[in-house]
């Protein structure tokens, strides 16, 4: 393997939050107000589905018994964990609920770790993300019910982690597009019943088909990309570049200031990804030369 292609997992990952990150503060900015937490998953989740359904065109491939199983238990997850996320947006600070949201994969990574160095990079991550928590916000008086949707955003992200990483050995559009399917079915009659005939507004189709491109079409095929190369813990431990690229869009895009913690946090949580991404190599280098 080149030292470029090295790299693949990395700059796959960067791409996918990225995407999320822009995705997601357009859903809430322009969707939330209008179809609610519920409704913005349908359209977001329906409509990905459909975008890669009919690029990839699963069916030609043919899927056992047990791949067909690990995928809907994938799209599940993948469903499940979005619609969790967004619930929980209603309530909590944006912040806050991905860091919440981040014990998933950091859970991934750690009982996932046999080495003492994987546990270094989850404690650098782990601490970085402790820094990004939104000052002034006191944590014992968030609303019960938000962190509840988002940890269990986390439960459902270790799951899909997970399940994603079992179906790797397939074609990623094949199991992306299945499992954005699958994910579809399970948000969608929850989206409909509760915001009903809004959801048939053009203004809305339109926001929701670019939100679902930005924000589920583009990242979770890169993630797929990724998790064909990496571990489930260094996979976990990368994707925690999510709210470090979040503080920077937020800088870029809408002047927010950043204080000398936060970028303590933004260090932290890359040099833990840079350092799980290098581990990883190496470690699958010193396999296949093994006798």
């Amino acid at each position: 393997m080149s030292r470029h292609t090295s790299f693949i997992p990395m700059l796959a990952i960067l791409g996918a939050v990225t995407a999320l990150g822009l995705g997601t503060s357009w859903a809430k900015h322009s969707l939330f107000p209008v179809v609610g937490a519920q409704g913005t998953t349908a359209v977001r989740v329906g409509f990905s589905a459909l975008l890669l359904l009919l690029f990839w065109r699963p069916w030609r491939w043919a899927l056992s018994a047990a791949d067909a199983r690990t995928v809907a238990l994938y799209g599940a997850a993948l469903g499940a964990m979005n619609l969790s996320f967004y619930m929980s947006l209603r309530t909590i600070p944006f912040g806050i609920a991905v860091a919440i949201e981040f014990a998933g994969p950091l859970a991934v990574a750690l009982f996932s770790s046999r080495r003492p160095l994987d546990f270094a990079w989850v404690l650098l991550a782990a601490s970085g993300l402790g820094l990004l928590l939104p000052l002034g916000h006191d944590l014992s008086t968030l609303d019960p019910a938000g962190v509840l949707c988002a940890l269990s955003a986390a439960v459902f992200w270790a799951t899909y982690i997970i399940f994603g990483k079992r179906a790797s050995h397939l074609h990623a559009g094949h199991s992306v597009s299945l499992g954005l399917f699958v994910a579809a079915l399970v948000v969608v009659p929850v989206g409909v019943a509760h915001a009903g005939s809004a959801l048939l507004s053009p203004l809305i189709l339109a926001t929701g088909l670019g939100v679902a491109l930005i924000s589920s079409a583009i990242p979770i095929s890169l993630e797929m990309v990724a998790l064909k190369r990496l571990s489930p813990q260094a996979f976990g431990i990368m994707a925690s570049m999510e709210p470090a690229v979040a503080a920077l869009l937020a800088l870029l895009l809408l002047g927010e200031y950043l204080s000398a913690m936060q970028w303590l946090a933004i260090v932290l949580i890359v040099a833990a990804s840079v350092g799980s991404s290098v581990t990883a190599q190496r470690s699958k280098r010193q396999y296949m030369a093994a006798p």
